[in-house]
């Protein structure tokens, strides 16, 4: 194990950590989507290992990132909802101020960090520590041209598509990198396949769609809790068939960058000894359930599997097994304490909440079906959180409380894998209803803190705009949250 090394050991490989914004666990040809184009990512999980029910913490964008770098839940890190307000500059606050992340741990032991793309977890001009390099999104969302970044902290208009810019800043890095001795982390931060999504893509990957009949997307009855703007759900776009064709360019196109960072990984020659783990923030419907949007989709925000499941692909030849698809319920909460693990690092410190490595599900040999089928009978709970909503997720149930008041949802998943029959709605309650309501209370009390429980907190999906500061006695927590943008339309 390194501490504080700048000499790179044949035991610490270089990381590449791809990250995409608002992908839907459906959206890869290698998940069973016949309708897209995903051949490198299908690629990188035929030769690594695919987790095929791995959820993010919390279904938007800042809490489920800070989720990823802390390994806590949103009532531990106190963000609860994407952030608004003042991003950029020294007056915008930085949400995890004072907490360890993962990288703190890689850049105190010897790596060289950077990073290229969206941060979004305030100050997203600030190079966090570690970085020698960063080149940031301004906010949490762009149009893919013409977008604002900041090169360690100066601020820059791309004129290229945004994916290819924020590629292109990555070659560079690796450029200036691979060739020192101290290992190297980037994290690829893209915001494909984000809105807005008609118009804005090459043609080359929109052409893909032309005759695309999108039967992975069924265009199902607008959900009754889907808000719109003039008749548009506000996750979506007027022109649904449009949408549909930019929300795949946007993959495809990002799938093609990471394809060139790959050839550029084996060009340097280190391609071997290079970890990359692909996933992304949260989950998507478009149109599944009726619904445009992730959690905050609907209001109340929900917790579909479509929102809450996201990809999730472990790749290090020669080190992580080739070709399983794991079935274990795993959580972003778990990825801190797992990329250390597999680097050689301990991984304890990210190990005192709710994450575990699962390290070993990754290093298991691709023909170990007894012990893999012994695990995924064994599977862990999952759990998540929006604001006051909460989730708890079996193999075979999941409940979904919605505090105050309601409205709850139990789903038999076994018999009801689409989550179509609330069995809330039975004259009787169901028997496996206390139980998961205890469980689930339990861990979140366990988990969370006081001070930042987000149970009893104004989330309602439209945006947090300042820190939490309960320990200092702010006279209004609930001011941190803005109101439903949808209020009266």
């Amino acid at each position: 194990m390194m501490t504080g090394s700048s000499t790179k050991l044949s035991t610490s490989p270089n990381i590449v950590f791809i990250l995409s914004d608002d992908q839907g666990p459906w959206a890869l040809g290698c998940a069973g989507n016949e309708d897209i184009h995903t051949p490198v990512l299908d690629a990188l999980a035929s030769e690594g290992t695919r987790l095929e029910n791995f959820f993010c913490v919390s279904p938007v964008c800042s809490p489920a990132r800070a989720s990823l770098m802390t390994g806590q839940i949103p009532s531990r890190h106190g963000v609860h909802d994407y952030l608004t307000g003042i991003e950029v500059g020294a007056q915008a606050p930085d949400y995890l101020a004072g907490q360890q992340i993962f990288t703190d741990v890689l850049a105190d032991n010897g790596y060289r960090m950077g990073l290229s793309g969206k941060w979004h977890l305030g100050a997203n001009d600030a190079p966090r520590k570690g970085f020698v390099h960063w080149y940031g999104l301004e906010g949490g969302g762009s149009p893919y041209t013409g977008a604002t970044m900041y090169r360690n902290g100066e601020r820059e208009e791309t004129s290229t598509y945004l994916t290819d810019a924020i590629t292109e800043d990555a070659h560079a890095f690796l450029d200036r990198e691979a060739a020192r001795d101290e290992p190297f982390f980037l994290a690829i931060n893209y915001t494909a396949p984000h809105k807005p999504w008609k118009g804005q893509h090459p043609k080359e990957f929109e052409d893909l769609y032309a005759d695309c009949a999108f039967a992975s997307c069924p265009q199902e009855e607008p959900h009754p809790w889907q808000p719109t703007v003039d008749g548009v759900a506000v996750g979506g776009e007027p022109d649904v068939r449009a949408a549909l064709v930019g929300y795949f360019a946007a993959v495809s196109a990002m799938d093609a960058a990471i394809g060139d960072v790959i050839d550029h990984l084996e060009r340097l020659g280190v391609r071997e000894n290079t970890l990359i783990v692909f996933s992304s923030d949260n989950g998507f419907n478009a149109g599944h359930h009726g619904v445009w949007g992730k959690g905050n989709g609907t209001f109340p925000q929900n917790m579909y599997d479509s929102s809450v499941k996201v990809p999730a692909i472990f790749n290090w030849p020669g080190r992580i097994a080739a070709g399983p698809v794991r079935a274990e319920l795993l959580s972003a909460y778990d990825v801190a304490a797992t990329i250390l693990a597999l680097v050689g690092l301990d991984p304890t410190p990210f190990e005192t909440g709710p994450g575990r490595s699962f390290a070993p599900l990754l290093e298991l040999s691709a023909d170990d079906v007894a012990s893999s089928a012994a695990r995924a009978d064994s599977a862990v709970v999952v759990y998540d959180e929006y604001g006051p909503v909460r989730m708890i997720r079996t193999q075979d149930r999941k409940y979904v409380h919605r505090h105050p008041h309601g409205p709850h949802e139990l789903y038999d998943l076994a018999a009801d894998p689409g989550e179509r029959v609330n069995l809330m709605d039975d004259a009787e309650p169901h028997p496996a209803l206390a139980g998961l309501r205890s469980r689930m209370a339990g861990w979140f009390a366990q988990h969370g803190v006081p001070e930042f429980d987000g149970a009893a907190l104004a989330v309602a999906g439209a945006g947090q705009h300042s820190p939490l500061a309960f320990p200092e006695g702010s006279p209004d927590p609930l001011g941190a949250f803005n109101a439903p943008f949808w209020d009266g339309a």
